[in-house]
């Protein structure tokens, strides 16, 4: 008896789960298509973010040099 039921209600579960929406199904299509979109959008901002750090940087290691060119032609120390 109690294995009857049980199969019965794992049946009624399976066919209750196999019967899903279709406007649902399209809403979640489509909401994981706008996350995929925005993903994407971030990874190109990320990118570009990266390499104007990087522009940054060469800058600021030339800027860096030439202040301890100056500092060296002037006798002046430098802590680091």
């Amino acid at each position: 008896m109690r294995l009857t039921r049980s199969l019965t209600m794992l049946l009624a579960t399976v066919t209750i789960a196999a019967c899903a929406n279709p406007r649902t199904e399209a809403n979640v299509a489509q909401a994981l298509n706008d996350a995929a979109s925005e993903i994407s959008g971030l990874k190109s901002d990320i990118a570009a973010l990266q390499e104007q750090i990087d522009s940054l940087r060469t800058v600021v290691i030339k800027q860096d040099s030439t202040i301890s060119r100056i500092a060296a032609v002037n006798n002046i120390p430098i802590s680091r």
